[in-house]
């Protein structure tokens, strides 16, 4: 049957964008997580037309097609099933168009987010979303997953900026939803939809996206304190001041550590949390602005506040916040990584609630994300050939989901639900929630072939 599928599609798009060396579905097999799946064959198509001859042949002969991209994500979202194809999008590459008097830009999924930054900024035009794996993660998986990044915060998450979509769907037909304008409310938001959807009801092949002018200036501060409960305190009291950062991260006393084991960049190794601060926009407001918050960060109980005097300080700064999820893997070989998500208010119990969570189950839990916007990433630093280990954290997690989910949050807040969350989603929406998307699913896609377990988990 693998034969036949390879014979097939080497016939559609021609056998250098067919793969199915023994080696090749390895590299596919994974994403972010510690999570694996065998593909029966990998696909790179390079235009829209190629992705919905896939998708036709895959509908016919009831074959699973998994879209992927840089294969980042850490919620399972790109881990294939069993005999599946894997489409990989990462060949469809362009920036098709920046349009700056309409302030947007037309891309390919299997654009780079960070070549995509430099574009544009190079046209004095910004695009806000950043997640930390920018350098390397697609604006399909982005799309796909909703990411968000730090500048969340002040700036919104993808779905924020995304006006249109060109998709296909599971019965191999192209369509188009919203498109270059700002305003849009023709039918159903089928955009809305789709983002988000983990590549469950459609396989995005083109994206129209918003921008905004680029900001004037930025300044960052590093604020270190004794106490984390301090940190998430100080984090609300920020808030209270009435300034709206462009960021605002926090990271604890595991996490600093490993960073600086990674990357000797002068992290303090005396605090048990420290937080990252950016704010952003016209030059003559800046200095004021960050000068205020580190005032706040003082009187809030910091041991130590500190404003780079130099851009490229600055950039390292944020060049070791980015490196938490490569370095958390010094301590154990598994990264467990979640992104449970509460009222920024409740940022201090969740805190607690982890910790505590931790202890009794005897497990090393780094805690680190965007404070400013009530997202953490609870990282459950663990060895998956520990069965004992594996059930502790296991047992851990669901813990956390709940604790999320008392103090008013969700389940996730930008990795996705993919794999790994998919057996905790009735918690947040109850059996009839959960039914309801299953009927959007089956609406879009009867057969059940696009990216299936994901969401709704494997049956």
């Amino acid at each position: 049957m693998r034969q036949k599928l390879v014979k097939n599609l080497q016939r559609l798009l021609g056998k250098e964008k067919i793969h199915s060396a023994p080696e090749d579905l390895f590299c596919y097999s994974y994403d972010g997580t510690f999570l694996t799946g065998t593909p029966a064959v990998v696909v790179r198509p390079s235009s829209s037309q190629e992705v919905a001859a896939v998708v036709r042949l895959a509908a016919e002969e009831n074959i699973p097609i998994v879209p992927r991209g840089a294969g980042t994500g850490l919620s399972g979202g790109a881990v294939p099933e069993k005999g599946s194809i894997v489409l990989d999008l990462t060949a469809m590459h362009r920036i098709v168009e920046i349009d700056t008097e309409n302030m947007l830009v037309v891309v390919e999924p299997g654009v780079v987010t960070a070549d995509l930054h430099r574009a544009v900024e190079n046209k004095g035009l910004f695009y806000p979303p950043d997640p930390s794996s920018s350098p390397v993660c697609t604006l399909g998986g982005n799309i796909a997953e909703c990411a968000g990044g730090p500048r969340g915060l002040k700036y919104g998450v993808t779905r924020d900026y995304v006006l249109g979509l060109e998709v296909v769907l599971a019965s191999g037909e192209i369509i188009q939803c919203g498109g270059k304008t700002v305003k849009n409310v023709s039918g159903y938001d089928l955009t809305r939809l789709l983002v988000g959807s983990e590549g469950t009801l459609g396989i995005i092949t083109r994206a129209f996206l918003r921008l905004l002018p680029r900001p004037e200036g930025r300044r960052t501060l590093r604020a270190d304190f004794p106490e984390i409960e301090r940190a998430a305190q100080a984090v609300s009291a920020i808030f209270s001041s009435g300034i709206l950062p462009a960021a605002l991260e926090l990271m604890d006393d595991v996490t600093i550590r490993c960073v600086e084991n990674y990357l000797h960049c002068g992290l303090p190794l005396d605090v048990e949390a420290m937080l990252l601060v950016e704010v952003d926009g016209p030059a003559i407001a800046l200095d004021e602005q960050i000068k205020y918050i580190a005032d706040i960060c003082t009187r809030s109980g910091a041991v130590r506040v500190e404003l780079p005097r130099t851009p490229s300080a600055a950039e390292e700064l944020w060049r070791a916040r980015k490196a938490v999820s490569p370095a958390l893997v010094q301590i154990k070989p598994t990264k467990i990584s979640e992104d449970a998500t509460v009222p920024r208010s409740r940022i201090p119990a969740l805190v607690r609630a982890i910790k505590d969570i931790a202890q009794r189950h005897r497990l090393t839990i780094a805690i680190f994300g965007h404070a400013g916007d009530g997202n953490l990433h609870p990282n459950l630093l663990v060895d998956k050939n520990d069965p004992d280990e594996m059930d502790r954290a296991a047992a851990a997690t669901a813990e956390i989901f709940h604790s999320a989910l008392a103090l008013g949050g969700t389940l996730s807040g930008e990795h996705g639900i993919g794999l790994l969350k998919a057996p905790y989603l009735d918690r947040q929406f109850g059996p009839a929630g959960v039914a309801a998307m299953q009927r959007i699913k089956k609406a879009l896609d009867p057969r059940g072939i696009l990216n299936p377990g994901k969401i709704f988990g494997r049956s």
